[in-house]
Formats: structure tokens, C-alpha cells, sequence
């Protein structure tokens, strides 16, 4: 018998179209989760002309639980993110890098036939987080992918609570930037092309803020330790190379398919390093819910139905440069 269940795909002309998705019954560690919201991410705008189901950042309620699973239970509440599965043999899995793993099976290059953007998905209990108490899935959605892309890159570089840190855009990912690296105790330092988002970071957690538009020179009062990059494509990296301390770390987030060019000479004599990275392994990404749950941190969002023309409506509106900050598809 199994579960049938509608998604909303992509198709070569950007246009949205709903599919109808069949899992058998369920196998090993596998659940089945009723999907309540879905964030709206730009990676969906991406894989839009794809033909594929679209969303990676769901929340929901589980339905059902397969044989061989552990802790869930049916009414259980629990998201999923970017990565699905992973081999767990391999050294990057053994290491807590499974986000690395070469069996990795992630958004647009696996299980193209389902997402988030959908009514049910069948994912393995391995795979799924439980959205902590008195966080609801609305707030919890967009940190799926989000949360958990600046939350990583704070842990990777190693942030202190004593470090200054710079954020580079006031979007999707840069305003979660600024409360999680605030409530962490950081002196936040926010760039942003104009002042019109000065009041709204300061409120988020910034310290200072910066216009950056027609700039030729940066200055601020100390130097920073770190600098993440949320901005949808790479900024003029030497605008920012006299504001770095020595040492830093540059964690570009932007998804630009750009040569990444940088003053090569400031890079070896200031012992910079600039830290790639994804969506975060799977404790982190259990510690920056909880870590967002015990802080209050919640996106700014605008929500739309979780229907054909809700899906639209979002994109549209991610597109056009109009989302603040993030969207949530809520299920009708």
C-alpha cells in the first residue's frame, strides 16, 4: 500500500506545479511526517526551473514511525534540513562531518520526489530534529537551512564571546547572523549598502553599523575577529581587508558561482583564513536549536499557504527582493 502524498515541483519554465509523490510502506529507521510549514529559502529560487520537488526546510508532526525506530513517536514534532542521509562509515562521518561525506544525499542531489513544499515526506529518523518546547514550527521552519548555515559557520571559525564579528548583509541569513553571534555574547558589527536597516540590526543584537554603499574606505573603532559574508552575491573583498585583525576569519556564505578573488598579499601577511562551509552536521544543528530556543531567537518572517499559488507567491516575492527576512509556507 504505502503513503501517496501531493509536492510542488519546479519545472524548466519556473512555473509551479503539483505532483503526486509514493512511498512504500515504511522500512528501518524511516517516519512519516505531516509537513506543517515550510521556509522559503534561495536556494529554492535556484533548483525553481528544476523539475523536481522543491523545499528543504520543513517542520512538522510525525504520522507514523517505521520498525527500527528509536526515539520518535507519532505527534512528535521534528524538522529536516538540507542533508537526508549520509554513509556513517567514512572518516568525515566518523568525525562529525557527515555534511561532507561523499554518499552524502542532500537537497536537488537526491530524493528529488519529495521536499518541504509538500503536504508529507518520508525521511529517516536519523535525519529529523525535534524542535525544542515552546518553539513553535513556524519559527522553527527557516532555521532549518538557515539557522543552521550561520550557526555552523560561527562554529567552525571558532567565535568566542569575546571576539568581534562582522556581518556583511541584513537579509535571509545575515539578521540570524546577528542573534545568534549577539547572543553569544559577540560584538556584532553590521555592513549593510545603506542605513535604512541601521535601527532593525541594532535591535537585533548589532553594536555598530556601517553604510557601505559608494565607500571607499571602511573605518571602524577595533579591528574584527571574524567576518561572515551573508550577502546574495561576493562583496569587493578589499573594501574589507583594513578592518580585519590579524588572524581572522572570513566565512563566506553567499551562493555566487564567481571566481573567488581576494588581495592575495593581505591574506599571507595578515594570517587570514577564509572558512568554507555548508549547512551545519547534525549536533550542531541540534545545538543551534536549542541554542535558539533558550535565547528567543526567531526569524523575521512574511508566511504564505502552502499551496501552488502560495508557493508561487513566495518565490515571486523572494525574487523580487521583497522578502523580509524569511518566508514560511504554512499548510492550509
Amino acid at each position: 500500500m504505502g503513503y501517496d502524498f501531493t509536492v510542488y515541483k519546479g519545472s524548466k519554465d519556473g512555473s509551479i506545479t503539483p505532483a503526486t509523490t509514493h512511498r512504500d510502506d515504511l522500512q528501518k529507521d524511516q517516519v512519516l511526517v505531516r509537513v506543517t510549514h515550510s521556509g522559503v529559502c534561495g536556494t529554492d529560487l535556484h533548483y525553481r526551473t528544476t523539475e523536481m520537488a522543491l523545499g528543504h526546510e520543513g517542520a512538522g508532526v510525525v504520522e507514523e514511525v517505521g520498525p527500527e525506530v528509536q526515539e520518535l513517536k507519532k505527534g512528535d514534532r521534528v524538522g529536516w534540513g538540507y542533508e537526508h542521509d549520509c554513509c556513517g562509515r567514512c572518516e568525515n562521518c566518523l568525525t562529525g562531518w557527515e555534511t561532507m561525506c561523499p554518499e552524502r544525499k542532500m537537497y536537488a542531489g537526491a530524493d528529488l520526489d519529495q521536499g518541504s513544499f509538500a503536504t508529507h515526506a518520508v525521511w529517516r529518523e536519523a535525519f529529523l530534529f525535534r524542535i525544542p518546547e515552546g518553539f513553535s514550527n513556524e519559527d522553527a521552519a527557516p532555521l532549518m537551512c538557515g539557522g543552521s548555515t550561520v550557526f555552523n559557520a560561527l562554529v567552525v571559525a571558532g567565535v568566542k564571546s569575546t571576539s568581534r564579528v562582522g556581518i556583511v548583509g541584513i537579509g535571509g541569513l545575515g539578521h540570524l547572523a546577528i542573534q545568534f553571534a549577539a547572543k553569544m555574547g559577540c560584538h556584532v558589527v553590521v555592513f549593510s549598502g545603506s542605513d535604512s536597516k541601521k535601527e532593525e540590526a541594532l535591535k537585533l543584537g548589532a553594536k555598530e553599523f556601517y553604510a557601505t554603499k559608494g565607500a571607499k574606505e571602511l573605518k571602524i573603532g577595533k579591528p574584527l575577529n571574524h567576518l561572515i559574508v551573508s550577502t546574495s552575491s561576493q562583496p569587493d573583498w578589499s573594501l574589507y581587508t583594513s578592518v580585519l585583525a590579524p588572524g581572522a576569519v572570513i566565512s563566506p556564505l553567499s551562493v555566487d558561482s564567481a571566481e573567488f578573488r581576494f588581495p592575495y598579499m593581505t591574506l599571507l601577511t595578515s594570517g587570514l583564513r577564509v572558512q568554507g562551509g555548508i549547512v551545519a552536521a547534525r549536533q550542531v544543528h541540534r545545538d543551534m536549536l536549542a541554542f535558539a530556543a533558550l535565547h528567543g531567537i526567531k526569524p523575521i518572517k512574511m508566511t504564505f499557504p502552502l499551496t501552488q499559488e502560495g508557493v508561487q507567491e513566495a518565490l515571486k516575492t523572494l525574487k523580487d527582493g521583497k522578502m523580509r527576512y524569511r518566508g514560511v509556507l504554512v499548510a492550509q
